[in-house]
């Protein structure tokens, strides 16, 4: 007689399934809301020259003194 050995399907501990891949989404989707909302407008500002300073062309430095 032949005797037949069932083993027992192997045990896996990934109790979590798709919950990293959904964690991780919602963190690139965050990351992404604060680039376009912070990181754009400033790459925009350095890009257009930063600070102006307007300087003007004549400058009256007389001192009136009195004696």
């Amino acid at each position: 007689m032949a005797t037949i050995i069932n083993n027992p399907p192997s045990q896996s501990n990934d109790s979590g399934g798709s919950m990293g891949m959904i964690i991780g989404l919602v963190i690139l989707v965050v990351l992404g809301i604060l680039f376009f909302q912070y990181g754009l407008p400033a790459i925009q500002n350095m890009s257009s020259g930063g600070v102006q300073i307007n300087v003007p062309s004549e400058l009256d430095v007389t001192v009136n003194q009195e004696e």
